[in-house]
């Protein structure tokens, strides 16, 4: 048995017939698992987000942003088969819900209210990282359903109160829902390069083999603006106008190219924006600096400079493969109106564009976000509780949760920035 791993010789209950040769192991640390086999696993999900990479987690972990100091305590759940790894999951115990973005605070309130702990909890999650994609990694469904059931077996083993998986793929969300979980959707923005007039060229492949003819892209940013209805464009273009005459201009670096000096120098905006709101920063400088060091081709980087003095900074997470790119990070030295908008939103959006980017995530929440092109999708998570009273109340609330967001995306779709055929 290898350091922080131990091995239940079974398989998960219910399939132990189908499958008597799968072997649990868990991982106090995401650096024990071999890092070919976790990635070989995610190359092969619909849905595989750089999130989710054996750099990315482990980088989490060993920088000190996410461990057990700071209230994530790795438990990484992996199921094998002989040598190979057929289904893993980030897998943590919390003892608290910051870093999550899918907010169970008054559910934690509920248990304390009537003397019981909710606290400590199992969640598969990617942590600080609201981004949708694959949280089950398995080689076919049938792992994928053994992946689940020793989540819950395991949360079962260590009498936890609950388990939760959040910003699944569809695949993960039916393993969890035939395993009896309950479901629940929250609304974020997303930007999508989809444009209804732009003449679909026939039969042409993009560069990755993608056929174009299904999603006509814009052309620029001003073919971007012209879906818009009228006063979002004269909007957008006010708040871009006064970035422009504040002598603000933008520079940006990919992969690399993003040089030590914009990395320090991203950092300090990111530090202060936290500081400013009163807390610390979720994420240490050894983790940005892994990040150079290991991944990056996942990073984009624009750095807002006036009087040739950089004075904000936007980090921006990609995946050229898939041809999606995410908001993560930002952060500003001065304050200069709409700064936030330009360096997170347009100059991203412009950039993508230019780039054949097919969509930018713009993160958790802010439907101030939907006023420049985000359009509000759901995302699902996925949550067991072992308390069958909760378990029943919590499932009546989140009845009444999804008719209000079911309401809520109406609402959104009605006030849509999109201009009407």
């Amino acid at each position: 048995m290898q350091s922080g791993e131990w091995v239940e010789n079974r398989a998960p209950e219910g399939l132990q017939e189908a499958s008597p040769d799968y072997v649990t192991r868990v991982f106090s640390t995401p650096s024990a698992i071999p890092t070919h086999a976790w990635d070989a696993l995610l190359v092969h999900e619909t849905d595989p987000s750089p999130f989710m990479r054996h750099a990315y987690l482990s980088a989490l972990h060993e920088s000190g942003s996410a461990c057990i100091d700071a209230g994530w305590q790795a438990q990484f759940l992996t199921i094998w088969q002989g040598d190979s790894l057929v289904a893993a999951a980030p897998l943590y115990l919390k003892n608290h819900s910051y870093g999550e973005y899918v907010f169970d605070w008054a559910w934690a309130n509920a248990y304390a209210q009537h003397g019981l702990s909710y606290y400590p909890k199992a969640l598969v999650a990617v942590p600080f990282t609201p981004v949708p994609g694959a949280r089950l990694l398995a080689r076919d469904p049938h792992a994928r359903a053994a992946l689940v059931g020793a989540l819950i077996e395991h949360a079962k083993d260590e009498d936890l109160s609950s388990l939760h998986l959040l910003f699944g793929q569809p695949h993960d969300i039916e393993a969890c829902t035939s395993a009896g979980m309950m479901l629940r959707h929250t609304v974020q923005f997303h930007w999508k390069n989809a444009a209804p007039t732009l003449p679909a060229s026939r039969g042409s492949l993009d560069e990755a083999g993608r056929d174009e003819q299904a999603e006509p892209r814009f052309t620029d940013f001003e073919h971007f603006l012209a879906s818009l209805q009228q006063e979002k464009r004269k909007k957008i273009r006010q708040e871009r106008r006064k970035v422009a005459e504040a002598g603000v201009t933008f520079r940006w670096s990919r992969g690399a190219d993003i040089s030590a000096s914009d990395w320090a120098f991203f950092y300090r905006c990111y530090q202060r924006t936290y500081l400013e709101h009163g807390n610390a920063p979720y994420l240490t400088p050894d983790f940005f600096n892994r990040m150079a060091q290991t991944m990056p081709q996942h990073w984009l980087m624009f750095v807002a400079e006036r009087g040739g003095q950089p004075i904000a900074s936007s980090l921006i997470g990609i995946d050229a493969e898939a041809r999606v790119a995410y908001g993560r990070y930002w952060g500003a030295l001065e304050r200069v109106d709409c700064l936030h908008f330009e360096a997170c939103y347009y100059q991203p959006v412009a950039w993508c564009i230019a780039h054949g980017f097919v969509r930018f995530e713009g993160g958790a929440q802010g439907e101030h976000k939907m006023a420049r092109a985000l359009l509000p999708v759901t995302t699902t998570s996925a949550h067991w509780l072992a308390h069958p009273s909760f378990a029943d109340a919590v499932e009546r609330f989140l009845d009444r949760e999804r008719d209000g967001v079911a309401g809520y995306m109406a609402t959104l779709e009605r006030h849509s920035p999109l201009r009407r055929a």
